[in-house]
């Protein structure tokens, strides 16, 4: 492999979603910020101005980058959560656009599930809105550690410094009231293409960084929970041939911490301990692997595992329980049912479960808890309580995205009916 490509393939990776209300300029942003840091091949330009033309804009509709299916480009909107990547010298980006409407929320929380980033466009001209709220609950929710409030449009009004003085202090004023570790403020034209990549002659009284600038040197290291050691096994490999007749590995990705050779690991659920033997990465063998990885362990002794089974170190378990409290996004047009039965799924475990109670129903236009009207629709956000039919083992969502998340399946339709934070 060259040196290039192996230098691309080292290069970290930032994952972000872009958020905000109808027409307030996601999809330009994005073509921007494509088009400026040189991301964009000359037949994708080309496509776009025949488009543009079509249409009959006059200049370049960078939002036709974005809003890939014909029906968006025609009614110019985004309705699909549309993934785009593109790279600089200093970072990989998955960038998840998801639509701004309401009854998109369950998109917005898809989108930003494993972002490290969320980027939220409030309109200059219209500041704080119901859906600004919205977004920021929803990144709080699901803890995204970062998010980048764009105050866009700014050339619709002078680029003033104070409407975006105005619309910063409207915003830490609820935002007081979220959790979310890191928040930034960037005043931007992602028409003109004022401090998206190059940073605007126009708005002197700014001297913070460009939005590119903040999306390569935020510091997402820290993001990973680095300290428990959790790996589902998702499948067994036993290759059984004459070169290695009696080998047996645990294939997955580690979901968090790091595990050395000759660390002691417990197998949940049986309890049984062992020590790692390898840790085997295609053809190498590591001393020491950690998450995001994708590794093979093998262990000092024979244990019946299978998919669905947990490898965590001896000293730092996790929590082992059939109850579950959790918030959860309902995705389907079908109501919640009360005891309702469905399927369960937690990394890499199957169980089935019951709603044994619904506590309240997130307001998140208002941030307020509704405990009047349990009814839990589709797009709704909602404190309920689960019972399992088998113990699983977790983490809070608050220490552990990965197994402090789970998914809802409806046993008759097998479709996801919803997504859940572990509390």
């Amino acid at each position: 492999m060259s040196e290039k490509n192996s230098g691309y393939l080292d290069m970290e990776l930032l994952r972000f979603t872009t958020a905000g209300s109808v027409d307030d300029g996601k999809s330009t942003l994005i073509g921007r910020l494509l088009y400026d840091s040189k991301a964009i091949f000359e037949d994708q330009m080309e496509a776009i101005e025949k488009a543009s033309e079509r249409i009959g804009n006059e200049e370049v509709n960078l939002a036709l980058l974005t809003d890939g299916l014909r029906a968006e480009r025609e009614q110019g909107i985004t309705i699909d959560v549309a993934y785009r990547y593109f790279a600089t010298p200093k970072r990989k980006f998955i960038i998840a656009d998801t639509p701004g409407h309401i009854q998109y929320t369950r998109n917005m929380v898809t989108g930003a599930s494993t972002a490290n980033v969320a980027i939220i466009l409030v309109d200059a001209r219209h500041g704080v809105l119901e859906q600004t709220m919205r977004h920021s609950y929803i990144a709080s929710l699901l803890q995204i550690p970062h998010v980048i409030f764009c105050i866009n449009k700014m050339d619709l009004m002078d680029y003033a410094e104070e409407t975006f003085e105005k619309i910063k202090g409207d915003i830490d004023g609820f935002s007081s009231k979220l959790s979310v570790k890191d928040i930034r403020f960037v005043p931007i034209s992602a028409l003109n293409g004022d401090n998206v990549v190059d940073r605007s002659t126009k708005m002197d009284w700014y001297q913070g960084p460009t939005l590119l600038h903040l999306l390569e040197n935020i510091h997402i290291g820290s993001d990973i929970n680095h300290s428990d050691f959790r790996f589902p096994v998702q499948y067994v490999i036993r290759p059984q041939s004459a070169e290695f007749p009696d080998y047996r590995g645990y294939g997955g990705r580690i979901a968090s911490g790091a595990v050395k050779v000759g660390d002691p690991i417990t197998v949940l659920p049986s309890g049984f301990t062992s020590k790692v033997k390898t840790i085997d990465f295609f053809e190498d063998s590591l001393k020491e692997a950690f998450a995001p990885q994708s590794v093979t362990i093998t262990l000092e002794d024979e244990i019946d595992i299978s998919r669905g089974d947990m490898l965590v170190k001896s000293d730092n378990l996790p929590n082992t329980t059939q109850d579950l409290e959790l918030m959860i996004c309902w995705f389907n047009e079908r109501n919640l049912v009360p005891r309702g039965k469905y399927v369960i799924k937690h990394t890499s475990a199957d169980a089935r479960c019951m709603v044994t109670g619904v506590q309240y129903k997130m307001d998140i236009n208002s941030l307020e808890k509704n405990t009047d009207d349990l009814t839990v629709g589709m797009n709704d956000i909602a404190k309920v309580n689960l019972r399992v039919t088998k113990p699983l083992h977790v983490d809070s969502y608050q220490v552990n995205r990965f197994t402090g998340s789970i998914i809802l399946v409806d046993e008759g339709t097998n479709e996801t009916v919803a997504a859940g934070m572990i509390l």
